[in-house]
């Protein structure tokens, strides 16, 4: 469903685009249950309009940037944080973008950790490979020389 919902600024009328809960599932590959979570946890702030949730843009960029943050690994807590900083801060455009840095770094050393975690995890599985394969070419010596 198309809304438009009439909001004065200043002097002038615009109209700003709305959506259904349904509208950014579909428009997300989301659930509907997922974008409640999201509200829920704090992330998002629809306008209610009785049991119906009605969804503007600043809703439509936070599900939007929540979502890309989790698939960068954040935390809900994590993205929370730079949401609540842009929008309650007075430099919140500064202080959001040095919070993702740092935030970006600490993501960066983890999965630099892991990467040498699995590099070494490889070298020990390549080892314990190389050792059953003789054991077992010494096994099949020892057969057929029987």
């Amino acid at each position: 469903m198309l809304e438009t919902t009439p909001a004065t600024v200043g002097a002038r009328d615009t109209h700003r685009r709305t959506y259904t809960i349904g509208e950014l599932a579909r428009r997300y590959e989301v659930t509907p249950r997922t974008i409640r979570f999201y509200e829920q946890e704090g992330l998002l702030e629809p306008e209610r309009r009785g049991q119906t949730r009605i969804y503007h843009d600043k809703d439509r960029v936070r599900l939007k940037l929540t979502l890309r943050g989790k698939r960068l690994g954040f935390s809900l807590a994590e993205i929370r944080e730079v949401i609540h900083l842009y929008d309650h801060a007075p430099d919140g455009d500064e202080r959001q973008l040095r919070r993702m840095l740092d935030i970006l770094d600490e993501k960066r050393a983890a999965l630099t950790r892991q990467r040498q975690d699995i590099q070494a995890l490889q070298r020990e599985l390549d080892d314990v490979e190389a050792r059953c394969r003789d054991s077992l070419a010494a096994l099949s010596r020892q057969r057929a020389s029987s």
